[in-house]
């Protein structure tokens, strides 16, 4: 990941585009001035992101033609050194990346993290099916048994999310006026505000409706279903990196494959993304196409049921690229990848096609001993212990020394330290009222941004 740590960019000048929701990327800017940065600047592109680094950064009000031209003129009068990110498929960060490159600027891409729920992604260049992580399963059997690191647990994070969802998207309505030509992945209108207003509700009415369906899956019909986790209908990992045109375009090629294929006894289970429940609801998407195929009630929807059960008694996983495909390879459960994935290769995911892997998924089960090897590298590699939305990252000083027998064979190893930051700031009028434990670490963010940033607007 990042050799020596956050070390590694004293004395450079970094560039922040867009960060996830949160004042996590103000908290990053902290961490590498403290860590010796030479400058640390940050560009915003709507009210949100303004709301969270309020000082000291360009805001880009211009429209994303003139983006190209803005970027370049930026990145060379500040010489800047290396560029961070988070989620690399974005119209915005597609641009970065390919002036990165023209001017031989590192790229540091942050996304959720591949191992859940206690880690984030870090990775040089790029994420998910753009990883530079080999996908060679003799490169890892070649390596030395690495025993994974301590992780600490970063509990419950949906409540913080939320709240910064709802924050970041008040302020980039509220805002919009002064940056008139954004285009968010998301339509940025009141109505937004909705779905995280449908959310608890209908995780309520889902739970009520669902009563029961878990203890079946994991009782008499275990080892008779298999799972599909569904991906958020707008993650730009299914427009991107596969060739669905929606998730509705993938569970509609699945059902029509299992109603062809599968055991007549065996069941479809789509389970719904937490994230997307106040978004869409596909009862009757899902019911329309058991009718059309025929299959009864061998077609389930399922919604907040504990996943780890259901992929221990799953008789295999179906995914886009979704990373519950690496938790269902840390339960051995077969899987088959239908998108672009780096985890997707002979020894640890279903090589067949679709058709087959409804009778034939045991012949494809994930290689255990390649697994542990791929994932305790995966860790080593890509991933810091904590949240961009509760904790921040957690100080991972224990691990701090790169694999000897590892960092030449691929993209450089190391852990990367990253404290919260800890000054006190006392209250003021302009922070906005949340639960107490989030307020300190609001304040800490907006706190104490370096008065050598410019401030300038871009036009």
């Amino acid at each position: 990941m990042i050799r020596n740590g956050w070390r590694a960019f004293a004395g450079k000048r970094v560039l922040l585009l867009q960060g996830p929701v949160g004042p996590f990327f103000a908290q990053l800017a902290d961490i590498l001035s403290e860590a010796g940065a030479a400058s640390v600047h940050k560009v915003n592109f709507n009210g949100g992101d303004w709301l969270f680094y309020p000082r000291g950064a360009y805001n880009h009000r211009d429209t994303m033609e003139a983006w190209p031209d803005a970027l370049d003129r930026l990145i060379d009068r500040e010489g800047i050194d290396a560029l961070f990110l988070f989620g690399d498929c974005r119209p915005i960060h597609e641009v970065a990346h390919q002036a990165a490159q023209r001017r031989n600027v590192e790229v540091w891409v942050f996304e959720e993290g591949y191992v859940r729920p206690n880690f984030v992604t870090l990775e040089p260049y790029g994420v998910n099916n753009h990883s530079r992580l080999p996908r060679d399963p003799d490169f890892y059997r070649h390596l030395p048994p690495t025993k994974a690191p301590q992780e600490q647990e970063v509990g419950n994070t949906f409540w913080h999310t939320a709240l910064w969802a709802f924050l970041y998207y008040t302020a980039a309505i509220v805002l919009r006026p002064f940056f008139p030509h954004y285009r968010h992945h998301r339509p940025l209108n009141a109505a937004e505000a909705l779905p995280w207003l449908k959310s608890p509700l209908r995780k309520w009415l889902y739970r009520i409706r669902e009563r029961g369906l878990e203890a079946r899956l994991t009782g008499e019909l275990s080892k008779r279903f298999f799972l599909v986790p569904l991906q958020v209908n707008t993650d730009f990992q299914v427009r991107v990196h596969s060739d669905f045109e929606s998730v509705p375009h993938f569970m509609e090629t699945l059902v029509a494959s299992f109603a062809r294929h599968a055991p007549k006894d065996h069941y479809l289970a789509f389970k719904h993304h937490p994230m997307d429940r106040g978004y869409h609801d596909y009862t009757e998407r899902i019911s329309r196409l058991a009718r059309e195929h025929g299959l009864g009630d061998r077609l389930l929807y399922l919604h907040d049921q504990h996943l780890p059960s259901l992929l221990q008694h799953a008789r295999g996983v179906a995914v886009i690229n979704s990373t519950v495909g690496l938790s269902a390879l840390h339960h051995g459960t077969p899987l088959m990848v239908l998108g672009d994935a780096m985890y997707d290769f002979a020894g640890l995911s279903f090589q067949g096609p679709l058709d087959s892997f409804w009778t034939q998924a045991e012949q494809g089960a994930p290689d255990m001993a390649l697994y542990d090897r791929f994932r305790a590298y995966l860790v080593h590699h890509t991933q810091l212990n904590g949240s961009f939305y509760r904790h921040g990252v957690f100080d991972r000083a224990d691990a701090a020394d790169p694999e000897p027998d590892t960092v030449d064979a691929a993209p450089p190893a190391s852990a990367v330290v990253v404290p919260l930051p800890t000054r006190a700031v006392p209250p003021t009028d302009t922070t906005p009222p949340m639960p107490a434990p989030v307020v300190a670490r609001w304040q800490a963010a907006q706190s104490g941004r370096s008065a050598a940033l410019p401030s300038t607007d871009r036009h």
